[in-house]
């Protein structure tokens, strides 16, 4: 039976909680979460990139000069690719580079992470993650008290902007809801602060 301790915002244990086997239990597997990873960063690229190729360019319509009898080397357009202010050869165009993945395969990733997560004990549970008003310092000193104080994801249940200001001008920090976590902010952030009802949410959508 999976346990870990629950504690409260100044650090103190107040508990312990029972995490589901399911989502938090399993054996990781990495080539599932690779794949998931790929997937999230090739999803996010604009594909924006652009460039002109030789039919493109503006310019080159005349031979820049005749073709024999110069002693220099035959040439059919000043915009031709080895020509400066030429086109580029198979120059990139916008496209997009998104690709679904099958649910399943995200489903494993997610629990993969998850599990991982526990399995290193850096996955600290907070009994309810809440502040009065928005302020930094008093998120600092939360961090610190959880030993959370490094690159971490913190998953609160709502979007509570209080919450969400209070942390957003700390480095490394980011805050994210139940409804939205992903395999590649998981895996990316040293420690997973949860808070209970956050928890509930999580083991509920993936168990």
């Amino acid at each position: 039976m999976l346990k870990t301790n629950v504690y409260d915002m100044s650090g103190k244990l107040v508990g312990e909680i029972e995490l589901s086997e399911a989502v938090f239990g399993i054996t990781p597997n990495e080539s599932v979460v690779h794949d998931v990873v790929k997937n999230h960063l090739a999803n996010k690229r604009q594909g924006t990139q652009s460039a002109l190729t030789r039919a493109e360019v503006s310019g080159g319509g005349r031979k820049p000069w005749r073709q024999k009898g110069t002693g220099r080397a035959r040439q059919g357009s000043t915009r031709a690719p080895q020509w400066t202010h030429g086109g580029i050869v198979f120059a990139p165009k916008p496209r997009d580079y998104s690709y679904t993945l099958n649910k399943k395969v995200k489903r494993l990733a997610m629990k993969s992470v998850l599990s991982a997560k526990a399995q290193e004990e850096n996955l600290v549970v907070i009994d309810a993650i809440k502040m009065d008003e928005i302020k930094t310092k008093s998120f600092k000193n939360f961090l610190k008290a959880v030993n959370a104080d490094c690159k971490a994801l913190v998953v609160t249940a709502e979007n509570d902007a209080i919450v969400v200001k209070s942390a957003a001008n700390i480095p490394g920090i980011l805050v994210t809801f139940a409804n939205l976590i992903n395999v590649y902010d998981i895996l990316n952030a040293q420690k997973l602060v949860v808070d209970k009802a956050a928890l509930a949410k999580i083991e509920e959508v993936f168990a």
